[in-house]
């Protein structure tokens, strides 16, 4: 189901952002950058998570497919 891989990738780019705010506070040159690409990265994991959930909750969420 293309919820599931989608919720799947959201965990993924989760791990991401997690792993470069990790990377930022131990690399202080570049750290400003560092973090906001984990900030990006982690605000795209909650957009993929809204879009999901908001397809689920639609009465047509059964036509959900990514094309």
């Amino acid at each position: 189901m293309a919820v599931n891989e989608i919720l799947q990738e959201a965990k993924k780019l989760r791990s991401v952002s997690d792993n470069l705010k990790l990377m930022a506070e131990e690399n202080e040159p570049v750290s400003e950058q560092l973090s906001i690409l984990s900030g990006n990265i982690g605000n795209s994991a909650t957009l993929l998570e809204v879009l999901v959930q908001l397809k689920l909750n639609s009465p047509s969420s059964q036509d959900f497919a990514i094309n």
